[in-house]
């Protein structure tokens, strides 16, 4: 037995709002959805091009895994269309638009899904999610970090994290589910799922006909506070040929952009086809949403865009070289200029064609008063903190210099030798020889000459 769909679409810009970045479509075998993101109309145009290119899978040749894969190509293909737009327009630069789409073929649905975008399907009262949310809050769920109820009030619910943005890692979620008589099936933005609980949603599932649940949904999402635009495709899956017929319906971005609107509040309404298959039939040859994405001439002038960035890039890269010299500008060290010791400004390198350092402070003393070891590290230059730090050391050169040049060589004393007294014989017995007692000398020294501050000679080595 094969069964069929009858659907209804509708699209609200909200209260808050200025312009619907939603777009979506249904038809006898594709539900689609699409919100898109981007300042400057970039998202309107996302969303629009993304409905644009995957509608045309409503056809009824494609079915079973074949479903899959053309969900995969249709995607990719909406993808590089969103980057052929970015290239001809690069204020377009960081749109994107999320992407959820059913594929029906009278048995099974096809499912496509990228970002925050959401299907649900009611069966047996229970309303079931058949989409997984790619976003930050959904991954800490996942994690067991926080709880759903959490996740409804979470600051960062709306942060997404896998879209389709015209780059190559764009690639959807894909799964074949079952289907049967009396599901019925919801495509909606996220400008409803963040306001209005799934309690809500499926009480309003639970009965009426697609057309007027759609209407009490988005209802529910504007008392509700909703900021955000509101999209939400209904379909009923059923036995009998579909009350709704089988003209596909277009509402949203994509249905404004198609009128020539400017997308500014203006009320929306579904545009519906005069042929069997969306995507495949005569009412998309005649749409003219085909002819405001077909390739545009190139745009005027676009060097004047090219060198305005160079300007800045160049103008970067000359204000971090003007920052690094003034920071050289600011370092001391000791050195030597020529036979003097002398402080120094900058840093001891130099660049091609640019000198990093100069001779600040020529000072007096010389170098070759300095000994061996100070004189060495001078010629190495000696690294100041400052101006001060840099003073500090010319003065302890100074001192070591003068002190130096006090230091004169002590004389060693010379011993003046003794003559031995002569022994006494003793006056009995035989003589009796006295070993002579060693000569008794009295070093004789020469007046101090050292210093109040003793300096060893050694350390005073190469003074010339």
């Amino acid at each position: 037995m094969t069964l069929s769909l009858d659907y209804a679409a509708l699209s609200d810009v909200g209260r808050v709002r200025r312009n619907n970045e939603d777009s979506a479509y249904a038809g006898p075998h594709l539900l689609l959805l699409a919100d898109g993101m981007g300042g400057a109309a970039a998202g309107e145009v996302a969303s629009a091009a993304a409905v644009q290119v995957i509608r045309r899978l409503d056809n009824p040749e494609i079915s079973g895994e074949d479903m899959i894969e053309a969900l995969a190509g249709a995607v990719h293909r909406a993808n590089e269309r969103l980057s052929e737009l970015v290239e001809e327009d690069p204020e377009r630069e960081g749109m994107g638009s999320t992407v959820t789409a059913l594929m029906f073929d009278g048995q099974q649905l096809g499912l496509a899904h990228l970002g925050d975008s959401r299907a649900y399907r009611m069966r047996d009262g229970q309303l079931y999610q058949l989409s997984h949310d790619h976003t930050f809050v959904q991954s800490l769920v996942d994690e067991g970090r926080i709880s759903k109820e959490e996740a409804f009030t979470h600051p960062h619910r709306n942060l997404i994290l896998r879209v389709l943005d015209g780059r190559p890692d764009s690639d959807p979620d894909l799964e074949i589910l079952d289907v049967r008589a009396g599901d019925r099936l919801l495509l909606c933005s996220d400008g409803l799922p963040d306001y209005v609980s799934d309690e809500v949603i499926a009480a309003s599932m639970a009965d009426g006909t697609p057309d007027s649940v759609v209407v009490e949904l988005i209802t529910h999402a504007l008392e509700a506070g909703s900021n955000d635009n509101v999209t939400c495709v209904v379909a009923d899956v059923i036995e009998t040929p579909p009350v709704s017929g089988e003209s596909p319906q277009l509402v949203g971005a994509a249905a404004e952009l198609a009128q020539g609107s400017t997308g500014r509040g203006e009320p929306t309404t579904a545009i519906r086809g005069h042929g069997g298959h969306g995507g495949g039939g005569h009412a998309a040859a005649l749409d003219p949403e085909e002819l405001r994405y077909a390739p545009r001439p190139p745009k005027r002038f676009p060097w004047l865009r090219r060198i305005a960035v160079l300007v800045v890039i160049l103008g970067l890269i000359g204000g971090g070289i003007w920052f690094a010299y003034s920071w050289t500008q600011k370092q001391y060290f000791v050195g030597t200029d020529g036979d003097y010791v002398a402080i120094f400004k900058g840093v001891e390198a130099d660049l091609p064609g640019l000198t990093l350092s100069k001779v600040y402070e020529r000072q007096t003393l010389q170098v070759d008063k300095l000994p061996t070891y100070s004189r060495e590290q001078v010629e190495g230059n000696i690294q100041a903190d400052n101006l001060a730090g840099a003073h500090a050391i010319v003065g302890e050169l100074q001192h070591t210099a003068d002190e130096c040049a006090q230091v004169k060589p002590t004389p060693s004393p010379t011993p003046r030798p003794t003559t031995p007294l002569p022994s006494t014989p003793p006056a009995t017995g035989k003589p009796v020889s006295t070993p002579p007692k060693p000569p008794a000398t009295v070093p004789v020294t020469s007046p101090s000459t050292t210093p109040s501050t003793p300096v060893d000679p050694d350390d005073c080595d190469g003074v010339r």
